[in-house]
């Protein structure tokens, strides 16, 4: 098991090359210390782990690996489905000013169709990911305060890779000089 930054981690997530919208995620408070805890699952790209803290309003600190090579039905179980309430999505900046103004038109596009028919918030949702190029988006579930019953699950299965991101997290938070997190 291979630990890096979780920036890398994300970055790998954004590189796959796989439909963007079948990205599944549950996230929540770390257990035993401050910070969040998140996974990120797709069927063929496989299921990734981070570990995160915000040091302070503009820094977030982390660390995260590959948990599993695929999504199969047991991890999947854990994974919420496609009628979950929650959303998530990871972006990557424009590339240049022309992509900005391109992704800028179809996007408008997008706002313009669904404000003068009725959709669900979750089509409007997928129309903007798409209209953004997002490479990575879809259901989540999340807990601010708490941690979701599938995020115990998850780290229960994966116990090891929960324990060596703990002390590689905590001794982050050591070297900040930083005894809780930003909120």
């Amino acid at each position: 098991m291979r630990i890096r930054e979780w920036q890398d981690i994300l970055e790998d997530v954004t590189e796959r090359d796989v439909d963007p919208d079948d990205w599944r995620a549950v996230a929540g408070d770390r257990a035993g210390g401050v910070g969040e805890d998140m996974y990120l699952g797709h069927p063929r790209a496989g299921v990734f782990f981070l570990k995160t803290y915000a040091k302070n309003p503009y820094e977030v600190r982390g660390v995260g690996t590959q948990v599993a090579r695929k999504l199969d039905d047991e991890i999947g179980s854990f994974m919420p489905q496609q009628e979950s309430g929650g959303r998530f999505a990871v972006q990557s900046p424009p590339e240049d000013e022309d992509q900005a103004e391109t992704v800028s038109k179809r996007l408008q596009t997008v706002l313009e169709t669904h404000s003068d028919a009725p959709t669900r918030p979750q089509d409007l949702f997928d129309d903007v990911m798409e209209a953004l190029e997002s490479p990575a988006f879809g259901p989540m579930e999340y807990d601010q305060y708490d941690r979701p019953d599938e995020l115990e699950d998850l780290s229960d299965r994966f116990e090891e890779a929960d324990e060596l991101l703990h002390a590689e997290l905590e001794d982050l938070i050591e070297t900040d000089e930083v005894d809780r997190g930003f909120m």
